[in-house]
């Protein structure tokens, strides 16, 4: 993974004990790399596997996480672990639900159009205070990308991104805190997309290849050189 990766953002709940510290840990961990197995959990954390499988189903009895057993030609089948949707409420959601009612709201008072207008009017203001902390417009692209991952990062969206051997990059976000927000209104999702593609310029080719709304765990964003 590329170089500017700042400290995890855990979630919520983060216990006084080392327990719960763990229980954290392997929740975060199955957030930003997806569904895997307890040995390899145990890798990740530098904890025995007899250690992470005890966590793993006392998470399961609380309903926060689940697995299935792949089963193979040879072998016995292989456990593999993933959060269950409950455990989205444990990471930030920028208060989702006041979110949801604003909007409802706003698209009563003013209509859809004057609804879009409004995200507009948003998307121009974040772009602003985006620009602010980016590189000049003439830096390097790789500078321009690791920006604009620190700045997704430190609003919530547990964002990192790395350089393929082909030569593009890979923007990756693997929460959405305004995702309660966007399924009420696309348009949000749809100006994030502008706003990236304003923000890395002409130069580049944005492509949103995973998306958390259509049922993917994270967002990722292939920017590829023109």
């Amino acid at each position: 993974m590329a170089d500017g990766v700042t400290a995890p953002e855990y979630p919520r709940f983060v216990a006084d004990d080392a327990s719960g510290r763990t229980r954290d840990k392997i929740l975060f961990q199955l957030k930003k790399k997806g569904p895997q197995t307890a040995s390899a959990l145990a890798r990740r954390l530098g904890v025995t596997p007899m250690a992470i499988r005890q966590h793993l189903y006392g998470l399961s009895e609380d309903g926060l996480v689940d697995f299935e057993d792949e089963r193979h030609r040879v072998g016995r089948p292989r456990r593999v672990w993933r959060l269950a949707a409950a455990a989205q409420s444990e990471f930030p959601d920028s208060h989702a639900d006041l979110t949801v009612e604003l909007i409802d709201a706003m698209a009563r008072a003013f209509g859809q159009d004057g609804l879009d207008r409004l995200i507009v009017e948003r998307t121009r203001a974040q772009r602003a205070r985006y620009r602010a902390q980016m590189p000049a417009n003439d830096a390097p692209l790789p500078k321009k990308v690791a920006a604009l991952a620190k700045i997704r990062r430190d609003e919530g969206y547990m964002a990192e991104w790395s350089k393929d051997r082909d030569g593009s990059y890979l923007l990756v976000e693997n929460h959405c805190p305004i995702c309660a927000a966007a399924e009420v209104c696309q348009s949000l999702c749809r100006d994030e997309l502008q706003l990236i593609r304003s923000l890395l310029g002409r130069s580049v080719r944005i492509t949103r290849e995973e998306h958390i709304l259509v049922g993917a765990r994270r967002c990722a964003y292939r920017i590829e050189p023109r």
